[in-house]
C-alpha cells in the first residue's frame, strides 16, 4: 500500500470527520472518558492505531462506492464473507480459562467482530507488526521478514486445516504446548487466583462479600439497580444449557456501576455483578460485567443486509461472533438489553493476561511469536464456519481461504508486506496529526 503525500490540514479534517461518526455520541455523553482515551492514544503510534479501527476501515474502504461487494486479491463471494475479528492487532492476544477449565492462549477482545473479508484481519495485524517493529528500531527488511513469517504460518495452518486436519486435532496454545512469551503469559495467568481478584474488588461486610467502595465503582440508585437486575434475568436466558447446571450460582450478592475509560471502551456504561459461587464459601464467588456493546467499525463499510439483519443488537452480535471465532468460549458469555441498548455480558476473569511486547526485543524471538500468532489467526478463521452452529457462514472457511490463496501463492506474503509498510507509515503520520489536533483543542466536544 503506497501512502500519498497528504496535506496535514486536510488529513486532520478527515480524521475528525471519522471520529465524529465513530465516537461523536459517546464523546458528547462522557467527554472526560474520551480525554483519558485520547491521552492513551497520544502515547505512541501503536496506541493510536489500537484506538482507531474506525480510521483503518475508512482508509481501507476509500475508493469503493457504497453497496459494492468487497473486492481485491484473494477475495471472492465466500472469502469476503467469513467471520472476522475486526480488530486483529498484535496486542489483542492473551490468556483465558476455557469452558473445559483449561488455560488457553489465543485471540481475545471480540468487540469489533463481524462478517467480512478475511484479508482485512490479516492486513490489520500486519500493519500492527510494522508499528511494533518500527518502535523497536527494526529495519524495513526485518519488518518485511516478520510479516512474511506471519503470512507463511497463517497459510500453512490454513492448508493443514483445509486438507484433512480437523480443528479439534490442532492443539491450542496451552501450558503443555506453548513456548516462549506465550508460555510465560500462561504461567502468569496460572499464578493468578479468583481469591486475588475478589480481594481487589470486594470486601466482607456483615458476614457477606460485597463490592468495595472506590476503585471506579459507582453506587447505584434503586431504579438503576432494578433495571440492571432485570437485564441480568434476561441474560440468563441466553446462556447455553451447559452453563446453567448450577442454579445456586446465579444468586446476586451486589451490583455496582462503572464507566469505561479504556482505549476501546471510553464512554460506554457498564456494571459489575457479584454472584454466589458454586458453594457457600466466600472465596469462589464470581464477578461478571454487563457492558453496552458498540457498533463495530467494519460494519460501517459492509452493506450486506443479510449480515446486518442477522443480529438482534450489538450485544447479540458480539457474543455470537465470539462463540463462532473462539473454541470453548467463556461459559458466562451472553447478552441482554438495558435501556433499549444491546449489552455484552461475561466474567471478569481472574485468569486474563494479555501478551505484552515491552520485553520481546530479540528479532528471532519476535519472529517465533509472530509465527504462533499467525497459526492462532488461522485457527480462529477456521473455527468460524459451518461447524460453529451459526447459519450466517454456511461453508468451510478454511477450504475457501485455502483455495483463494492457492490461486496465487507467490503474491500472498508480499501483499501483506506491502500493506504493512504503507499503512504503518500512514499510522505514524496520522498519530502526529492527531496529537496536534488533541493538544491544540481541535477535537470538538473536548
Amino acid at each position: 500500500m503506497s501512502v500519498p503525500q497528504l496535506d496535514e490540514e486536510q488529513r486532520g479534517e478527515e480524521i475528525l470527520a471519522v471520529f465524529d461518526t465513530a465516537f461523536g455520541r459517546l464523546l458528547a455523553a462522557d467527554p472526560a472518558a474520551f480525554r483519558v482515551k485520547f491521552r492513551k492514544m497520544a502515547a505512541s503510534a501503536f496506541a493510536f492505531y489500537r484506538g482507531t479501527a474506525c480510521l483503518f476501515y475508512h482508509d481501507l474502504d476509500a475508493g469503493r462506492s457504497d453497496g459494492d461487494v468487497p473486492s481485491g486479491p484473494y477475495l471472492d463471494e465466500r472469502t469476503s464473507r467469513v467471520w472476522i475479528h475486526g480488530d486483529l492487532h498484535a496486542e489483542n492476544f492473551g490468556t483465558y480459562m476455557d469452558a473445559n477449565g483449561r488455560l488457553v492462549f489465543n485471540v481475545n477482545d471480540f468487540d469489533e467482530a463481524y462478517v467480512g473479508p478475511f484479508t482485512w484481519d490479516l492486513k490489520r495485524f500486519a500493519a500492527s507488526v510494522a508499528l511494533i517493529g518500527y518502535a523497536k528500531a527494526l529495519s524495513d527488511a526485518q519488518i518485511s521478514e516478520l510479516v512474511t513469517v506471519y503470512a507463511h504460518a497463517y497459510r500453512e495452518r490454513i492448508r493443514s486445516l483445509a486438507t484433512g486436519v480437523r480443528q479439534d486435532e490442532v492443539p491450542p496454545f496451552t501450558l503443555d504446548t506453548a513456548q516462549g512469551p506465550l508460555l510465560d503469559a500462561l504461567r502468569d495467568a496460572r499464578a493468578l487466583t479468583r481469591f486475588g481478584l475478589l480481594e481487589s474488588m470486594t470486601e466482607i461486610r456483615d458476614f457477606e462479600r460485597r463490592f468495595a467502595a472506590g476503585g471506579g465503582a459507582i453506587e447505584l440508585d434503586a431504579a438503576t439497580r432494578y433495571k440492571v437486575l432485570a437485564a441480568f434475568d434476561g441474560y440468563l436466558e441466553t446462556l447455553p444449557d451447559s452453563s446453567l447446571a448450577r442454579p445456586d450460582s446465579y444468586r446476586v450478592k451486589d451490583v455496582v456501576g462503572r464507566r469505561g475509560i479504556g482505549i476501546g471502551s471510553a464512554g460506554l456504561p457498564s456494571y459489575n455483578i457479584l454472584l454466589e459461587g458454586h458453594s457457600d464459601a466466600l472465596e469462589n464467588d464470581v464477578v461478571i460485567y454487563i457492558k453496552q456493546a458498540q457498533t463495530p467499525a467494519v460494519s460501517r463499510h459492509l452493506t450486506d443486509p443479510a449480515v446486518a439483519g442477522y443480529f438482534r443488537h450489538e450485544g447479540h452480535r458480539t457474543v455470537i461472533s465470539q462463540r463462532a471465532l473462539q473454541a470453548h468460549a467463556d461459559p458466562w458469555l451472553g447478552w441482554t438489553e438495558l435501556d433499549g441498548a444491546g449489552q455484552l455480558v461475561a466474567e471478569v476473569s481472574p485468569y486474563a493476561v494479555d501478551l505484552g511486547w515491552d520485553d520481546i526485543d530479540d528479532p528471532a524471538e519476535i519472529a517465533a511469536v509472530v509465527a504462533d500468532l499467525g497459526r492462532a489467526t488461522a485457527a480462529m478463521h477456521a473455527a468460524a464456519d459451518d461447524t460453529s452452529g451459526e447459519s450466517l457462514v454456511p461453508f468451510s472457511t478454511e477450504r475457501a481461504i485455502d483455495a483463494a490463496i492457492a490461486a496465487d501463492e507467490e503474491g500472498f506474503a508480499p501483499l501483506l508486506v506491502d500493506f504493512a509498510h504503507g499503512y504503518g507509515a500512514r499510522a505514524r503520520a496520522d498519530h502526529r496529526v492527531f496529537v496536534d489536533l488533541f493538544r491544540n483543542g481541535r477535537i470538538p466536544g473536548l
